[in-house]
């Protein structure tokens, strides 16, 4: 769906993080854990692509939040728009999530905003269950006061030691594997070498259904121009073939991924 979305409130997070909130009642009501919105700004109008952004929480309201990063000219401009603004955006696009049983207990593995495209998860999951949020530093832990409102176990890492433990996120991760805790469901999104090392550890593990949201460039958005592509496991000579993150995921399975 296509729609003209109006911001009400486009907020500083931490550091180069921030939130932005659209009314856009036409995306947010079906959208599921992990889809994402395609964002036209409008400021730049030299640059036709849409800019890609995870579905970081919706309302009954029609309310739809993002989380992103300034990074760019694309993010840098978003950052300047004020309320009353409006972004055309397109969506929700994208394989979302599965939603755990109720008997299953959620553990969610999020390198930095990863945990952005993840909250919905967190929010929508029939119970609580943990977050293993890993960053650079402790000016890139976002939205762990958020998940712990949802009842999640937060446990974070951060490569210098600033907040947390000091490690990567992995390290985390090998902790609850050995905990051997019944029922466990794993999620993960973040950097793509975080996600391939997570994939390695879990399928060695033997939870190859764990679901892992692939984040990946896109131009598109559809399917179309194949810009976004990543290894999956494949029944051919070769033993795989390229996938479409932006329609055939951002979710896929770990033991469907071409580590």
């Amino acid at each position: 769906m296509l729609e003209d979305a109006e911001i009400k409130s486009n907020e500083c997070l931490c550091g180069d993080y921030r939130k932005v909130d659209f009314n856009a009642p036409g995306v947010s009501s079906p959208a599921q854990p992990g889809q994402f919105a395609h964002v036209r700004i409008p400021q730049m109008r030299d640059r036709i692509l849409r800019r890609p952004f995870s579905i970081c929480n919706v309302s009954e309201g029609g309310m739809l939040s993002i989380v992103y990063k300034v990074v760019g000219e694309g993010t840098r401009i978003l950052s300047e728009m004020k309320p009353g603004e409006v972004c055309n955006l397109m969506g929700p696009q994208g394989r979302p999530f599965s939603l755990p049983k109720a008997n299953e207990v959620p553990v969610i593995i999020a390198g930095g905003y990863g945990s952005a495209a993840t909250y919905l998860l967190a929010r929508r999951s029939p119970q609580a269950g943990i977050l293993l949020l890993g960053a650079r530093t402790s000016q890139d832990i976002i939205l762990a006061g958020e998940y712990t409102e949802c009842g999640f176990d937060v446990r974070l890492s951060t490569e210098d030691g600033s907040s947390g433990k000091k490690g990567m996120v992995t390290d985390l991760l090998e902790e609850v594997v050995k905990e051997g805790i019944k029922g466990v469901r794993f999620y993960a999104c973040g950097p793509h070498g975080m996600l391939m090392a997570v994939a390695t550890k879990l399928i060695g593990a033997g939870h190859e259904d764990a679901e892992m949201s692939l984040d990946h460039l896109m131009c598109c958005g559809v399917g179309a121009c194949f810009a976004c592509v990543v290894k999956v496991k494949d029944d051919n000579p070769d033993g795989w073939r390229y996938a479409r993150t932006c329609s055939e995921g951002p979710v896929f399975s770990a033991g469907d991924i071409y580590c």
